[in-house]
């Protein structure tokens, strides 16, 4: 399988594009405006103790000062450790006032953006992410997430990660997307947070106050952080700028691979070159059609995503069951896709066509998994029920892909419909009479849409002339260009 990154950048935004056998199959969007500071490290000075709040505020170069709270002070390891309690293991939290002091120069990490008049909040527990571990510099644990369930592999990952630590006086933490993943693979890792944080040392020995001793990686060397492997042919990217960037992080941390970074300094958009941009805009569209003429309807809700097969024209050259068997298969594979494409988390369902094969059904839940299998967010998948659906569950890692680059419609307020011209026309009509009976008036004009008036003026001109007749005053519609379908306005004149 061929696999390219592609990265592009403008002054505001940049996007990376993870391309897969010449096929669209991830995109990552970061915006200038909407960067945070979660993730950067700091060297910042105790501005203030409040002794009351158990917290103390904190000067460290951000726009107000930062809130640091006691509970997220790193303190003396108890004498007995409890594994997986970072923080939690210890008694109750020592006043503020023992723990710092105004004026301390201390080194702190933001764990939360700052919020309309709120500073950002603070801690001292430092974590460094790799793509599989997490690194705790202040700490001895070697913790293993939660969501990795199986025993036997949670096992096995501490051992390794115990081993491959080896003397080294940090602590880690094995992240779930570690799960099944190599020797090779978490020692590569351990050799990367070793580096990061040696270099993290050095910056806080000759840092100032209020100066940034880490960063949060930006996009482009964050999708090589964690996507960056030996199966990737090429990473082009068509800023200047941001390709010496890319090529010095990559010879520090992954010099083997350096030789697959090179410079895109073509005319044509680099987001063309596979049609990555006609792919994204696809990705927006509840549709997706399937090359045997079936498609797919995805829609996104608040609790769960659905995808809908449909076997639309695909008829098929056999039998019923062989067509819509074809048709799951092919759905299947699109479905994971899409999946990946629009960076849908949660819980999902799919619902297949009905199968009477038991054999075919296990087929479709295979090829599902198979399809899935090269997706880095963590993916279960549970059987098909008797109605032909499968429930399965994607880590939500970012906003989706809809949610990113999308807001709600303003004429139908997200919903996805408009009310018809007639359900709009007999509101008016209900409003006018409600109107007329609350207040004095001589006569009425009504603002709305074109297309509301139009109606109004040809189809309902006999029901407008009763309406008159009952009310015993004329009525005076006005066609508004700005209007929304669903909007109009009765003034009493």
């Amino acid at each position: 399988m061929s696999e390219e990154i592609l990265i592009n950048v403008t002054p505001r935004e940049t996007r990376v594009a993870v391309i897969e056998n010449g096929m669209l199959q991830e995109v990552h969007v970061e915006r200038a405006q909407k960067r945070g500071y979660v993730g950067n490290i700091y060297k910042g000075r105790v501005q203030r103790v409040m002794p009351g709040m158990q917290a103390a505020f904190v000067e460290c170069g951000l726009e107000r000062a930062a809130f640091l709270h006691a509970s997220d002070i790193v303190r003396p390891a108890p004498a007995i450790p409890v594994e997986g309690a970072e923080g939690n293991g210890h008694a109750p939290t020592p006043p503020i006032g023992e723990l710092v002091h105004e004026g301390q120069e201390i080194v702190v990490q933001v764990i939360k953006d700052p919020i309309g008049s709120k500073g950002a909040r603070l801690s001292t527990h430092l974590s460094i992410p790799s793509r599989y571990l997490v690194l705790l510099p202040y700490s001895r644990m070697l913790g293993v997430s939660a969501r990795i369930e199986d025993d036997d592999e949670r096992q096995r990952l501490k051992e390794l990660v115990a081993e491959l630590a080896g003397e080294n006086p940090l602590g880690y933490i094995v992240r779930t997307n570690a799960e099944g993943q190599s020797r090779e693979a978490l020692a590569f890792d351990v050799t990367y947070l070793g580096k990061v944080w040696r270099v993290v040392q050095e910056n806080i020995a000759k840092a100032r106050v209020g100066e940034r001793v880490y960063e949060e990686l930006s996009l482009p060397l964050r999708a090589l952080r964690d996507a960056l492997h030996e199966g990737v042919e090429k990473v082009r990217v068509d800023s200047r700028e941001t390709f010496e960037r890319v090529l010095k992080f990559v010879n520090k941390f992954m010099p083997q691979l350096a030789d697959r970074v090179e410079h895109y300094p073509g005319e044509r958009p680099i987001f063309d070159l596979y049609g990555a941009e006609d792919e994204i805009q696809r990705a927006l569209n509840k549709e997706v059609p399937l090359k045997s003429g079936g498609y797919l309807i995805v829609d996104q809700t608040e609790a769960m995503t659905t995808i809908d097969v449909n076997t639309g024209g695909f008829l098929g050259s056999r039998n019923l069951e062989e067509t819509v068997y074809r048709t799951n298969l092919e759905a299947a594979q699109a479905a994971a896709r899409q999946l990946r494409l629009r960076n849908l988390g949660g819980i999902i369902i799919i619902d297949f066509i009905d199968m009477t094969d038991a054999e075919h059904q296990q087929q479709v839940l295979r090829q599902l998994e198979k399809a899935l299998a090269r997706d880095h967010a963590k993916t279960t998948v549970y059987p098909m029920s008797p109605l032909g659906l499968v429930e399965m569950t994607r880590k939500r890692t970012t906003e989706s892909l809809e949610r990113q680059l999308c807001e709600p419609c303003p004429a139908c307020n997200g919903r996805g419909t408009l009310k018809t011209a007639e359900t709009v026309t007999y509101e008016i009509f209900r409003e006018i009479t409600r109107a007329v009976r609350q207040f004095e008036a001589e006569k009425l004009l009504v603002m709305a849409s074109a297309k509301v008036v139009n109606r109004i003026l040809e189809e309902e001109s006999a029901a407008v002339a009763e309406l008159e007749e009952f009310i015993g005053k004329t009525i005076r519609f006005q066609a508004e260009e700005h209007y929304s379908q669903e909007q109009y306005d009765v003034v009493l004149l």
